[in-house]
């Protein structure tokens, strides 16, 4: 067909190339004309394209149509006029000349909402459903007949932006082509409006816009979030008009505790917090703001509104500076008629619209190394010097929205100032627990307090939650690419590589662990973990699948993977970072969000990790840490009904209690990875050097206190006198003392309470029969060091057979030379399953006994050798499960199937 476009904005240009490429002719384009010398994006494509576009200011005059307007039109010999997003009046002349008549859009479900601020009543309104109606355009004011309607679901916290951008631009899009394919079909209903339920609401203006405060909080929200972004609603206070945006009902967890806004006619003050301004309904309801625009037209966040802007500049390096000239380009392509782009050019004042901060933010994008802005943070900064002092806070991770006051504990140790975070991270920010809780942590080398740590109560916890949950619905870690999920992540391991030093001795401060292993292993396999999970954000991939065909139609199934929501991630005490690395990378690199328990004794590298988050630039609330007991914050998430996953190392018995609380309150997925007594069989004919060696490890690798290590181990007797008499004389050479000293192998156990009960531990396997050989004892010097200790004669029944140590503790036993069934059963006769061992130079012995060996991870002639990218995780009563490797990502994403007839 023959079409005229008569329309404007991006939404016109995309109606007009669809059209096109659908095959009409587009006889020409009527659109706005150059609003301060720039003209419209439809006008802009349809002249590339050497369509004929024609920009009439108006179209008629005292009621009657310009001849030279209809005589232009009437040349083109259009057969249809397609109106998409018009806001000009059209006459009846034009309307009614092509012989297909003239289609309309209009963003609300006809006859409801009928006039120009649709989508704006909508919102005010509260309705649950809307959409858009494509109808024949009359003499009226959208009272034609209906041609083509689609409804979508109004969420709770939609605006005008995201209503329009999730489904009226692009399935209104795709609705005027379906359309006009109708049309030209000759299957075009004619409809006509029902009366029933019909509405008209004049245009919003700023003076109309005023809250009133005699509603309910709800009310109150639907009228903020209607008139989100223009016309803006406001209210008198403190002397001047402030305008609100950014509202939301999703207040779970906060607590109106700050400093009062009086509010003249509010049914209560407003109140200041760290989240935003909280406001109150007349039926005591909250709702919460985000951003005030003050009556200068300085927008800032509600949280800052007492704290005044911040005079204070960041000094521009060399490459700062190259950036801002980049960007100086890109605001003159876009305001054409700025002469000079100064520091106080103001975007929206030189003649910016809407259009326009799109093509910002994508200019800032290609710019600034894929640097992802949202709109709102150009209606923030809306001045050059403004906008690239953000530009450089958001790419050195310390952007204002995201800054927070750090109340660091100091201390000089291992010739480095270690500055580390003590109170609970929040959504972005460090603060106190509720109460001002706190507990000391403990150095296990002399058993000093390092410091007080925020002790998470409830509260704390459904704050985290609410944090997380609102990062993952309505935060930019959704909406981000996931691609650029993945850039974030890698600045996170850069940044702990930066500080890795820094890292390993908070470490070895507050764990015990040799400073020199914490390097390598504590610290170095974190930020390996990290980078790996990082490659896999943008390879997350779902699958095609065949499926019976339901003749005449055929179908087409496939899958996508979906990050689950909030993850609730609960770590032990023996590798504080590493285990947190471990779950937490995979848990980001689905996209999800995180609420984090460390171990309460050993606190202090999650809380540093919190911190370079912030400078990595990951937005707030992805990723929360909270200090405290298992029994409250740990059964919190367990209980929360927001929490949709949890991720727990720790023992069977408390996996246990996990794993029925997540069913009880919400059925919620679980990982587990649980206690472990994990046999290493030595056979006769192996390499005895590195069996020694590698035997030495599996026990007394990190002080063992290892999840992995091996629980017993099974010699072969012929060989038996000879391996325990080497091991006795390494464990000689083992080095006890300060973890900060670079000639240690052998620190502190991580804290009193395990020292104490590694004492009894022995002492009952003397009881019971077993030889101490050497050790068993607490070293006697300050801290909580235990002396390497190796039992022999252990047999099957003892306590120590059967029960991890989590210790350095070795426990061998013997078996008949050539006996491999046996000593395979007695290995298997545990109901752990975590990891095992065997030592043979024959190949075929070793891949029997793998095979048999019921364990999640199998070593043959090796021990502890795990990879970022090889899974780990148990069997039996060692939990179920990955950590690590591709596999891992599974425990973090679910799968949806969506099938297809055409």
């Amino acid at each position: 067909m023959k079409i005229a476009v008569i329309g404007q904005s991006l939404f016109g240009q995309e109606v007009y190339c669809h059209l096109r490429e659908e095959g009409h002719e587009v006889v020409g384009v009527f659109t706005a004309p150059d609003k301060d010398g720039k003209a419209d994006p439809l006008g802009l494509k349809a002249d590339e394209d050497g369509v004929p576009v024609f920009k009439f200011p108006r179209w008629r005059a005292r009621g009657q149509a310009l001849p030279n307007v209809v005589a232009a039109y009437q040349a083109l010999g259009a057969e249809l006029n397609v109106l998409p997003f018009c806001s000009q009046l059209i006459p009846t002349e034009i309307i009614s000349a092509p012989r297909h008549g003239s289609i309309i859009y209009h963003p609300s479900l006809l006859p409801r909402h009928r006039g120009a601020s649709a989508i704006n009543w909508t919102l005010i309104h509260g309705d649950k459903k809307g959409g858009f109606t494509i109808f024949w355009a009359d003499d009226g004011l959208d009272t034609g007949d209906l041609l083509l309607q689609k409804e979508c679901e109004i969420f709770p916290d939609d605006t005008v932006s995201t209503l329009y951008s999730r489904f009226l631009f692009p399935e209104g899009i795709k609705g005027m082509v379906q359309a006009v394919k109708l049309i030209a079909e000759g299957r075009a209903p004619r409809l006509p409006q029902p009366e029933d339920g019909a509405t008209y609401e004049g245009i919003q203006k700023k003076e109309t816009a005023q809250i009133n405060w005699e509603q309910p909080a709800e009310a109150i929200h639907n009228w903020i979030r209607g008139n989100d972004k223009v016309p803006g609603a406001w209210t008198e206070a403190c002397g001047q008009k402030l305008t609100f945006f950014g509202s939301t009902l999703s207040t779970e967890g906060l607590v109106p505790e700050g400093e009062t806004l009086p509010i003249p006619g509010a049914h209560r003050p407003g109140v200041v917090t760290e989240a935003g301004l909280i406001l109150f309904g007349n039926d005591d309801r909250m709702l919460l703001v985000k951003n005030i625009q003050l009556e200068d037209g300085k927008m800032i966040p509600a949280s800052q509104f007492f704290r005044g802007a911040d005079s204070t500049g960041l000094e521009l390096t060399e490459e700062d500076l190259v950036m801002a000239e980049a960007v100086r380009g890109a605001w003159k392509r876009i305001l054409p008629n700025v002469l000079e782009v100064e520091d106080s050019t103001d975007f929206f004042k030189s003649g910016a619209a809407s259009v326009d901060v799109v093509r910002l933010v994508e200019e800032v994008k290609e710019l600034c190394d894929g640097l992802e802005l949202e709109n709102e943070d150009i209606y923030m900064a809306t001045t050059f010097g403004d906008f690239i002092q953000l530009l450089v806070r958001k790419m050195r991770g310390d952007n204002m929205e995201s800054k927070c006051v750090i109340d660091h504990v100091e201390k000089t140790v291992n010739k480095l100032t270690l500055r580390m975070p003590h109170q609970l991270f929040i959504g972005g920010a460090f603060v106190d627990a509720e109460g001002a809780k706190t507990y000391e942590t403990i150095n296990p080398t002399d058993g000093s307090v390092i410091c007080q740590v925020s002790l998470a109560q409830v509260s704390d916890v459904d704050q985290a939650v609410a944090a997380a949950k609102d990062a993952f619905e309505h935060g930019l870690w959704g909406k981000i690419s996931a691609r650029d999920r993945g850039r974030l992540l890698y600045r996170l391991a850069d940044l702990m590589e930066k500080h890795q030093e820094e890292l390993a001795t908070i470490e070895a401060l507050d764990a015990g662990a040799v400073y020199t292993l914490a390097l390598k292993t504590h610290v170095g396999m974190s930020v390996q973990t990290f980078r790996y999970f990082a490659g896999w954000c943008d390879k997350i991939q779902g699958a095609t699948i065949p499926i019976n065909q339901a003749r005449p139609h055929r179908n087409l199934t496939v899958t996508r993977k979906e990050p689950i929501g909030v993850c609730g991630i609960v770590i032990p005490w023996n590798y504080p970072l590493m285990m947190l690395s471990w779950k937490t990378a995979a848990c980001l690199a689905a996209g999800n969000t995180v609420v984090i328990k460390p171990a309460q004794v050993t606190p202090l590298t999650a809380l540093k990790l919190a911190e370079l988050t912030l400078k990595a630039g990951i937005p707030k609330g992805v990723i929360n840490v909270l200090p405290g007991s298992g029994s409250v914050v740990g059964q919190r998430l367990s209980d929360h009904p927001d929490v949709r996953k949890i991720a727990f190392t720790g023992s069977t018995e408390v996996g246990k209690h996990i794993m029925k609380s997540c069913a009880v309150s919400n059925v919620k997925k679980v990982s587990l990875e649980l206690g472990g007594k994990s046999p290493l069989i030595i056979f006769a004919d192996c390499d005895l050097r590195k069996a020694v060696q590698m035997g030495m490890s599996s026990v007394f690798f990190n002080k063992g206190e290892n999840c992995i290590a091996a629980g017993r181990l099974f010699v072969e007797d012929s060989i038996h006198d000879q391996f325990v008499q080497r091991v006795v004389e390494e464990v000689g050479k083992m080095k006890i003392g300060s973890p900060l000293n670079r000639d240690t192998t052998h620190g502190p156990q991580n804290h009193e309470a395990h020292l104490r009960k590694l004492v009894e531990y022995c002492q009952r396997g003397v009881k019971e029969g077993a030889t101490l050989v050497c050790g068993g004892n607490q070293v006697p010097r300050p801290g909580f060091f235990f002396e390497p200790t190796v039992f022999t004669d252990v047999e099957d029944h003892m306590f120590i057979a059967q029960e991890e140590s989590f210790g350095p503790v070795m426990i061998i036993s013997r078996f008949a030379n050539g006996d491999v069934d046996a000593v395979l059963s007695r290995a298997n006769a545990t109901e752990f399953g975590l990891a095992s061992g065997v030592f043979t130079r024959d190949i075929s012995k070793a891949l029997y006994v793998s095979d048999k060996l019921e364990a999640g991870t199998v070593f043959v002639n090796t021990y502890n050798k795990t990879d970022v990218a090889a899974p780990f995780g148990g069997f039996k009563q060692s939990g179920f499960g990955k950590d690590l490797g591709e596999a891992a990502l599974n425990e973090y994403l679910r799968v949806k199937t969506v099938t297809f007839e055409y």
